[in-house]
């Protein structure tokens, strides 16, 4: 796996890693032609789940100084968190798997995160 560039947007992940969220990668996408240069895929357990982490997300954001919006707030599958450069998708596992965001955009540079403060 080629190195990605995550680092500028470690607070998001790490926010999202902090409310639970499951299956959590960074897609940076700038030479593709997407909406956006980077993505963060991560998925919640339930709806209550999904709207924590899209908080999460838009504290993060707003903390950093970067303004955002959310499209599909009510989606009980799908919410987006939209910053520009990186889009926030956060998923329910079913429609994680509808989507696929990860085999449409299969050439992108991927990296999974895992916070490695965590203690098992």
């Amino acid at each position: 796996m080629s190195e990605v560039n995550y680092k500028n947007y470690e607070y998001i992940l790490e926010a999202l890693s902090g409310k639970g969220g499951e299956d959590i990668l960074f897609m940076e996408l700038k030479d593709l032609g997407a909406l956006a240069d980077n993505f963060i895929l991560v998925t919640g357990n339930s709806e209550v789940h999904l709207k924590t982490l899209t908080e999460a997300a838009e504290e993060a954001f707003e903390k950093h100084g970067t303004a955002c919006s959310v499209e599909g707030a009510e989606s009980s599958n799908w919410r987006l968190v939209d910053a520009g450069e990186l889009i926030v998708h956060v998923f329910s596992r079913k429609g994680r798997e509808f989507y696929r965001l990860e085999k449409l955009w299969a050439d992108a540079k991927c990296f999974e995160y895992h916070d490695e403060r965590e203690e098992f």
